[in-house]
């Protein structure tokens, strides 16, 4: 139970010397902004179980996140924003947070302690926005770089990042030093943190209103832990738009081995997704492809919103497996008054050898009143050759700022 520490010095200097340059234009109107921020209080409490086949005892974790902040809304100058969250067990522990020693239960992520989860500086006028501190990212859906907001301690970036937008075109590039985990606060199994020399980029431009089009670069070096097996260098291009009611999404790329990564490899990644409005229900047909290089190693997305996309029984969540993995998909949803129900289903197969890893379904239904949330929640993955039959299940109320 500890803050982690700030390693920002590469980023810290460059960032005084950028915001020096603009400290003087920026102090007009600070002060009066500063004055009409409010303070940020928000609570999540949430009850996870997770019945896993090879553990005799089923995980029950109940949890509670305190989130206190302070934080300017987004305007041309200078602005601060500090965020802290605090996650508590009530009662007594019967999961594996990862690092309370529980091993005799599924993992439930979610160790207790206190966390700084964002702590930056930034200026914006109407065309740059130049952000330096500990502070979330997020890109194109959080494919590839998110902050995995679905675990009670998020994922946030110690970082210089510089986004610039024109009429059609942006630009967004981040160093990134350190990743804080969704492991945090202290180190087990999993590091808390990832150290090295990370660079994030991505521009996007859209020729016609309803049609974007996307480059991207990642290119992720971390040092400690298992971050060296977790380095990676992908690169790939992506496009969003609509036709006659359908929003169609479709992405195409490929990672190597980079930085210190101990194996050689090269494969490929492709996604597809096509969405359609019927009455009050959306429906959602999807595949996408993580390629494997003939079954030595596959593209992993170790800092991306994993929880989102290859399903909510997390199975694919961490390592993906080295003949890569092929995820079918199908989702509707459709809101009645306030609650909000869905539905998914997963089909999971290799890249390489054509293995059938297994299936997974997963229901939910969201009450949302103003700032108040209520969400349960259920996942049941059957597996074939990956992993072991797991079912999940989640009741969530949260108190949002």
């Amino acid at each position: 139970m500890g803050v982690r520490a700030v390693a920002l010095a590469p980023v810290a200097l460059i960032a005084g010397a950028l915001v020096a340059g603009v400290a003087v234009p920026a102090a007009a109107g600070f002060r009066e902004r500063a004055q009409d921020t409010t303070p940020m209080f928000g609570v999540r409490y949430r009850f996870e179980t997770v019945d896993q086949e090879g553990f005799a005892r089923e995980s029950a974790a109940s949890t509670a996140r305190l989130r206190l902040g302070w934080v300017m809304p987004p305007a041309e100058g200078l602005s601060l924003g500090v965020q802290a969250d605090y996650v508590a067990s009530l009662g007594s522990e019967k999961y594996n947070s990862t690092v309370n020693g529980r091993t005799e239960y599924p993992v439930v992520a979610d160790p207790v302690g206190f966390d700084l989860n964002q702590a930056f500086v930034r200026y914006r006028n109407s065309r740059v926005t130049v952000s330096a501190g500990r502070q979330r990212i997020a890109h194109a859906g959080q494919h590839f770089v998110g902050f995995k907001a679905w675990r009670q301690n998020e994922q946030s970036f110690d970082a210089l990042r510089i986004e610039a937008a024109g009429d059609r075109a942006s630009v967004d590039y981040a160093y990134v030093n350190r990743v804080n985990r969704i492991f945090g606060p202290g180190d087990g199994p999993q590091p808390d943190t990832w150290s090295g020399d990370s660079h994030l980029f991505r521009a996007s431009l859209t020729p016609a209103a309803g049609h974007a089009f996307g480059a991207f670069a990642y290119l992720l070096d971390f040092e400690n832990g298992n971050g060296p097996a977790n380095s990676s260098a992908t690169a790939g291009l992506d496009y969003a738009g609509t036709f006659g009611g359908w929003g169609l999404s479709a992405s195409a790329g490929r990672q190597q081995d980079w930085g210190d990564a101990p194996i050689s490899y090269s494969a490929p990644r492709y996604a597809l997704e096509m969405r359609r409005n019927v009455g009050r229900a959306k429906l959602t047909l999807g595949w996408e492809a993580l390629g494997s290089d003939d079954g030595v190693a596959a593209v992993q997305t170790p800092i991306g919103a994993e929880h989102i996309y290859r399903g909510w029984a997390d199975k694919f969540a961490a390592v993906k497996p080295a003949a890569g993995l092929k995820d079918a998909y199908l989702s509707a949803s459709a809101k009645v008054g306030e609650v909000t129900f869905a539905g998914t289903l997963h089909a999971y197969r290799s890249w390489h050898g054509g293995i059938d890893y297994g299936e997974e379904a997963g229901v939910s239904a969201t009450f949302v009143h103003e700032r108040l949330s209520v969400q349960g929640k259920l996942a049941r993955y059957r597996a074939e050759a990956h992993a072991t039959d797991t079912t999940k299940a989640w009741l969530t109320l949260t108190y949002a700022p």
